[in-house]
Order: C-alpha cells, then sequence, then structure tokens
C-alpha cells in the first residue's frame, strides 16, 4: 500500500546505537502525538489481548550528518512541514522541562541536532530527505 504521506527520521550517524533508538523513539512520538491520523487502530491477539495502536504506515530511518540534518531541517521548515528535534544537550537532561529549556536556549541556527522526525506530504517529505541514505 502506498501512503500519501510519509514519516521520516534522521538520526546523527555518530551516535551510540541505544541512542540512535531513543532518539528514534522520541522524535516518532512528536509525529504521534501532532498528528493522531497517522496512528492505526489498535491491535488484539485471538487471545483478545490488546495491544496499543501504531502508525499506519512505515517510519523511515536515514543516517546523517550535522551538515545534513542541518540541511534538511531547513529545508523542512521551508516547506511548513511538521518537525520533531533532538538536540546533543538532550542527553544531559532527564525530564520534559529541561529538554524544552535546552532547546530554547539555542538559536535556530546554533542547534547541535543528532535527529529529527519529518511528517507530511509523501513528495515533500522525499525532497526533504534527498540526498540521505537509509539507515543501515
Amino acid at each position: 500500500m502506498r501512503f500519501d504521506t510519509k514519516i521520516a527520521v534522521a538520526v546523527h550517524e555518530d551516535l551510540a546505537v541505544w541512542q540512535k533508538l531513543n532518539v528514534t523513539a522520541f522524535l516518532s512520538s512528536g509525529v504521534a502525538s501532532a498528528h493522531p491520523g497517522a496512528v492505526g487502530k489498535p491491535y488484539e491477539d485471538a487471545s483478545s489481548h490488546a495491544y496499543l495502536p501504531m502508525f499506519r504506515e512505515p517510519v523511515m530511518v536515514y543516517a546523517a550528518d550535522s551538515r545534513s540534518l542541518a540541511r534538511t531541517l531547513a529545508r523542512a521548515r521551508s516547506r511548513d512541514l511538521s518537525t520533531a528535534l533532538y538536540t546533543r544537550e538532550l542527553f544531559a537532561t532527564d525530564n520534559d522541562d529541561d529538554n524544552r529549556a535546552a532547546v530554547l536556549a539555542v538559536a535556530a541556527e546554533d542547534l547541535d541536532l543528532v535527529g529529527l522526525a519529518v511528517y507530511g506530504p509523501r513528495g515533500d517529505v522525499d525532497k526533504v530527505f534527498k540526498g540521505l541514505r537509509l539507515h543501515p
């Protein structure tokens, strides 16, 4: 099935594996909370156990360096696409309030990005992520 929208995440290639997974999970939660229509229906197994709903479409995960992350964020902004970001400073915080304060303290052009997620029309997201390679 081909969807009209796309969810794409880019993570910094120099992160430890646990950091890449953590960043991807946090960024994906931003898309889910801002776009409830991107989430499908709850699951249930044959034994009637209920499970949480998940995205209705795949999440494409890309690897990027700092320059590519900054370029991708600029492209997403220029197309007014919904974007979640994760900066290196967030690894040193331990709660949501401190996370927001860490981002607020830095001008957009100085953000030390380690990941971002973008949601929007498939064609626009493809153009925003052009040049990035899928994460191995």
